[in-house]
């Protein structure tokens, strides 16, 4: 699928170098790979403020939305917008799951549950190495 956003691997992780993203941040983001439960920067950060892809700085989620679900990855049960995140059928590891990306460049965020603790029933589960983090 193309996205507004389009690089080649070599510009991406040039991208990601000069913002000083996680070690891991490539493999995450443009091949989907996860991070380790845990090990992530924002897994148990929560001051205030906005989290945007680490890729191309599109807004995803507030710290509003941000919840401790307890699994080791920051969790939100919602996204900054409507449309800040796209989802697509995951059928990887065999699981069916539904993918979280970023709309705009196609990062690979993390996956969305629906089993979240607040009213909205949701869970984004994200990567923290494919968030870049704005204090308010």
């Amino acid at each position: 699928m193309p996205y507004p956003i389009d690089k080649s691997e070599p510009e991406w992780k040039a991208v990601l170098r000069a913002k000083g993203a996680e070690p891991s941040a490539f493999e995450v983001t443009r091949h989907a790979a996860t991070e380790p439960a845990h090990t992530g920067r924002y897994a148990e950060h929560f001051a205030p403020g906005r989290y945007h892809c680490i890729c191309c700085n599109k807004a995803l989620f507030t710290s509003d939305a941000k919840f401790d679900a307890g699994c080791g990855w920051p969790s939100f049960d919602q996204t900054i917008t409507e449309n800040a995140v796209a989802e697509r059928v995951d059928r990887s590891h065999g699981m069916l799951r539904t993918e979280a990306l970023c709309p705009d460049c196609g990062a690979h965020l993390g996956h969305l549950f629906d089993d979240g603790p607040t009213e909205t029933g949701l869970r984004y589960c994200m990567n923290s190495a494919s968030l870049h983090f704005v204090a308010q």
